[in-house]
């Protein structure tokens, strides 16, 4: 799981609560067990970074590493950058393979949530959430 990293502990936190739900339910969509561990890493501004994360789940024996941005759309970080750095450590691993996701984009679930997250607004009315500077 790669998220981006932040300044903001919430943000990061958000990465690595992700990844730990994964770990503690590693099933695919209603099927058997998919994956066997689950590392957050992040591109920029904190660790563990992704050769971190790789070396992690390498050392956890696994031999297929599928990375997944946290990112919400593609980008110069998914194209280019995110496939660098797992190719320099896959490097040092050569036993290893690996793969990138897409990111969420415009996946039915993102935009479920982002009815829902519509919804519970509009649920609860006008509130504290407006622009601060008064437009």
């Amino acid at each position: 799981m790669i998220g981006h990293g932040s300044r903001r502990d919430e943000a990061n936190a958000t990465v690595f609560a992700l990844a730990a739900s994964l770990a503690a339910e590693p099933t695919a969509v209603g099927g058997p067990a998919a994956w066997d561990a689950v590392e957050a890493a992040f591109l920029d501004v904190l660790r563990p970074d992704i050769a971190d994360g790789y070396t992690a789940l390498v050392d956890a024996g696994c031999t297929r590493i599928v990375a997944h941005p946290f990112f919400l759309f593609a980008g110069r970080h998914t194209a280019r950058d995110i496939p660098a750095a797992l190719a320099q450590v896959q490097a040092r691993h050569p036993h290893t393979t690996w793969s990138v996701t897409e990111p969420l984009g415009l996946h039915p679930g993102v935009v479920t949530t982002v009815r829902a997250r519509i919804a519970e607004c509009l649920a609860t009315g006008p509130d504290t959430d407006q622009d601060p500077s008064g437009g």
